[in-house]
């Protein structure tokens, strides 16, 4: 007989599935996070302020993802209309100490930041005499213990009440499947309470499928990905030094080892968005020595919430569509048009790379490295598609 094929075990991700996520800044009060999320959106949403809460119902902004790629594709077809890939970003309201048992705006801050996918947490190491510091003084460290422990008793109270439910479902006991299955599910509830109560977060363990598929509707805070931004001031930024970063680095590695970490100055992003133009602020990043860390801290977060971009391109128009890492084809044809994914034939698909290296559609044919793909290929970060579907039904 000939051996079993092995099913191979489909992966499942924390968090929401889709394409369309969101990342919160989040941060004490006044450590520069309604500033940062202008700087970054280039709008004036938000509200900074030197005090406490000043933001109260949190700002959403789109933000163009910078890539050499799009901007490739846009100079070699000059088409009529261009759209980039955008990542969602809101501004949070400042957490306090004892947020997660109500303190300042605490429930409805940790509901905000419920609501997003990722978490860019914003700790300040700048001093300034005219920004009060919530806890009195700058202590970076603190502040990661301070956020640290809110969300996770936040994450504990909202795991107790759904170990509670999920108790009102098994009391009555029996052998049926479901009432197994009920069981089961209890069984991981206490796991992740557990693990919670040992000090560690969600998003550091490793789940199986059948446990992250009961982890991901509790849409727990310590389960989302973090990228952590130092704030430091111009000058220790340009001159890439600050008494704290090591302390910070130190943390990030006892606590939350392999999260992103990122130093950037917000003081000096919100300073070069007062030039005119892009080439003046340019000008003055090469006259100063540092370059904004604004993009990289873009491409950083869109790594994080494991998304990646394939393009459609013409004449007409040139776009990048964001999709989630090991995206089938037909459901990234749904993301260009939902009939596009029930009536998909197959994908004309090459690679960015290649046309870049060949420089013409023409020459990639003639090489042989255009592909027809059908419904299990797996859409690659930088294809360029061409979708063949049927009609929809009316």
């Amino acid at each position: 007989m000939p051996p079993k094929k092995q099913v191979e075990e489909k992966k499942i991700l924390l968090g929401r599935p889709g394409n369309n996520l969101k990342s919160g800044i989040v941060g004490l009060a006044n450590v520069g996070k309604s500033t940062l999320f202008q700087a970054i959106t280039k709008s004036n949403l938000g509200n900074p302020a030197n005090f406490p809460y000043a933001t109260i119902d949190p700002e959403e902004a789109r933000v163009i993802v910078p890539d050499e790629r799009f901007d490739w594709l846009c100079e070699k077809y000059q088409p009529k209309s261009r759209v980039p890939a955008n990542l969602t970003v809101y501004d949070i309201a400042g957490l306090t100490r004892g947020a997660s048992t109500g303190a300042g705006l605490g429930n409805a801050f940790l509901s905000h930041i419920r609501a997003v996918d990722a978490i860019f947490q914003v700790v300040r190491c700048f001093d300034d005499a005219e920004i009060i510091h919530v806890e009195g003084d700058v202590n970076p460290v603190r502040d990661l213990d301070i956020i640290s422990e809110e969300l996770r008793l936040k994450d504990i109270e909202f795991v107790e009440k759904a170990l509670e439910n999920q108790k009102k479902k098994t009391r009555s006991g029996g052998n049926s499947l479901e009432m197994k299955k009920l069981k089961q599910e209890e069984a991981t509830i206490e796991k992740i309470l557990q693990w919670l109560k040992d000090g560690k977060d969600v998003r550091k363990g490793h789940w199986d499928p059948k446990e992250i598929e009961v982890i991901n509707p509790l849409f727990l805070l310590t389960a989302k990905p973090v990228v952590y931004l130092v704030n430091l001031s111009e000058k220790d930024f340009v001159r890439r030094k600050n008494k704290h970063l090591p302390k910070i680095a130190e943390w990030v590695k006892e606590h939350a080892e392999g999260d992103p970490l990122i130093p950037i100055s917000v003081a000096y992003e919100e300073r070069l968005t007062r030039f005119e133009t892009e080439e003046e602020a340019k000008a003055e990043q090469k006259s100063v020595g540092a370059e904004s860390a604004l993009p990289k801290l873009i491409i950083q977060m869109r790594k994080t919430l494991n998304l990646g971009s394939f393009f459609t391109t013409g004449a007409d128009e040139v776009r990048q569509w964001t999709i989630r890492n090991g995206t089938k084809a037909p459901q990234a044809a749904g993301v260009i048009h939902t009939d596009f994914e029930k009536t998909f034939i197959q994908a004309i698909v090459f690679p960015y790379d290649i046309l870049k290296e060949l420089g013409d559609e023409s020459e990639v044919k003639a090489k042989g490295k255009m592909m027809t793909k059908g419904k299990d290929y797996v859409v690659q970060d930088g294809d360029i598609l061409l979708i063949k579907a049927g009609a929809a039904k009316a």
